[in-house]
């Protein structure tokens, strides 16, 4: 979508909702293209890849679930 700059300013929250929603801006002044606004690329936070990590564990004995059930059943009696 093309866009002059007295329309962007007489519809500036519109036209930055339109871009929050995905939709690249340009800007023309005078009938050239000045600008262009664009959503921002935002990586996504979270926690990092382990499964590297993970298969170097090397695990032994009986799998952690197995104790955990054990030692609740000793805490009883």
């Amino acid at each position: 979508m093309d866009v002059g700059t007295k329309e962007l300013r007489n519809r500036l929250s519109e036209i930055l909702d339109r871009v929050a929603r995905g939709e690249r801006i340009r800007i023309v002044r005078r009938g050239k293209p000045a600008a262009e606004l664009r959503p921002l690329e935002v990586k996504a936070r979270g926690l990092p890849d382990l499964s590297v990590f993970r298969a170097g564990i090397k695990a032994r004995g009986k799998p952690t679930s197995q104790l955990v059930i054990e030692e609740r059943r000793k805490a009883r009696y």
